[in-house]
């Protein structure tokens, strides 16, 4: 199996997920946390978003799609390309408002929509290439979309559980 191929299919696994855990959510639910300062379905959605578009973009070049798409202003945010959630307080996850559960899936899908039509033009040699030396050892590009996808996988999970219990 080609290297694209697995990609493709791990990123490609995740819209099923994520729709199930917010269609047909009223803005209300998708703001609802089990307790005060958790995290709520609507913002575990915007940032493993956030962090997709952003860590993306660093390697692929070009704008955020949450900056060129004007994305905040629909999660009652601005259109900051350095805000991924990172860090967040409960105030600050609070405050990621989605207008609709369409607006997560929408901008998803076109962030999504972007990293398959980039992966496929990587070539093996290119999962080599060093794209962040801030770490030790330095991130390869094949770990930083592995990184990626596990970080998106694990808060598609956190947010079909949160559905669960509301």
């Amino acid at each position: 199996m080609d290297v694209r191929d697995i990609l493709k299919d791990g990123y490609g696994r995740l819209p099923e997920t994520i729709e199930a855990a917010v269609r047909d959510l009223s803005p209300e639910q998708l703001r609802w946390a089990p307790k005060p300062g958790a995290n709520s379905i609507g913002w575990l959605v915007w940032h493993l978003t956030r962090v997709q578009d952003h860590h993306l973009t660093a390697v692929i070049g070009g704008e955020q799609i949450y900056v060129s798409g004007d994305w905040g202003p629909r999660f009652g945010l601005g259109s900051d390309p350095s805000d991924t959630g990172y860090g967040h307080g409960p105030e600050q996850v609070a405050g990621v408002a989605p207008a609709s559960w369409e607006t997560l899936t929408g901008y998803f899908g076109a962030v999504l929509a972007r990293t398959v039509a980039w992966v496929e033009t990587l070539t093996p040699a290119d999962l080599d290439r060093i794209v962040d030396r801030d770490w030790d050892p330095p991130v390869t590009l094949g770990v930083r979309l592995v990184s990626v996808l596990d970080d998106d996988v694990q808060h598609a999970g956190q947010a079909a559980y949160l559905r669960g219990l509301l």
